[in-house]
């Protein structure tokens, strides 16, 4: 349905029909900006959550090999 078709349908409609369209029409606005908000927010991570997920070898300040010509 184009904007001018649903400007037409409701053009058409008594007064008391057209407050509550209005009405539906706040309550949509309403609805989608706290849905956008909710998607918006971002968790925070817990202190030590990677506890365990990470590991680094003993080696790993040890030059590497591939790089022995070069030094």
């Amino acid at each position: 349905m184009t904007d001018s078709q649903l400007y037409t349908q409701i053009a058409s409609l008594p007064a008391e029909l057209k407050k509550e369209v209005s009405d539906f029409v706040a309550f949509l606005k309403q609805k989608t900006s706290s849905s956008s908000k909710k998607r918006t927010k971002k968790t925070v991570p817990i202190f030590g959550s990677l506890k365990g997920k990470i590991h680094m070898l003993s080696d790993f300040d040890e030059p590497l090999e591939d790089f022995k010509d070069y030094m």
